[in-house]
């Protein structure tokens, strides 16, 4: 069986489908190394000195980058659920 459930399938549906699958899969990866790379930006130039003295994170650099993704984190769930709302009341994006 393969990585996305294909192992059963053939025939030309079967390739069509196996395609579509592999190009979610492809948008999901770049949406999220997209988030990842926003939050680690953003994250870096609010919590770590641009004078690095030390190898590895001091405690006050930890605290507020696990804050700084944490409260990302919470301001993207609640972005998605507006969008999620105007999506299901009609309201779409409105020409986006």
């Amino acid at each position: 069986m393969s990585f996305f459930g294909t192992g059963a399938r053939s025939g030309p549906a079967a390739g069509q489908l196996d395609q579509q699958r592999l190009g979610e899969a492809a948008m999901e990866l770049e949406a999220v190394s997209d988030l990842f790379n926003r939050i680690v930006a953003s994250c870096h130039a609010k919590c770590i000195s641009t004078r690095y003295t030390e190898p590895d994170l001091n405690k006050g650099e930890g605290v507020c980058v696990d804050r700084c993704v944490s409260k990302y984190f919470a301001a993207n769930e609640k972005v998605q659920e507006r969008l999620q709302n105007a999506q299901k009341a009609g309201g779409g994006l409105g020409g986006m």
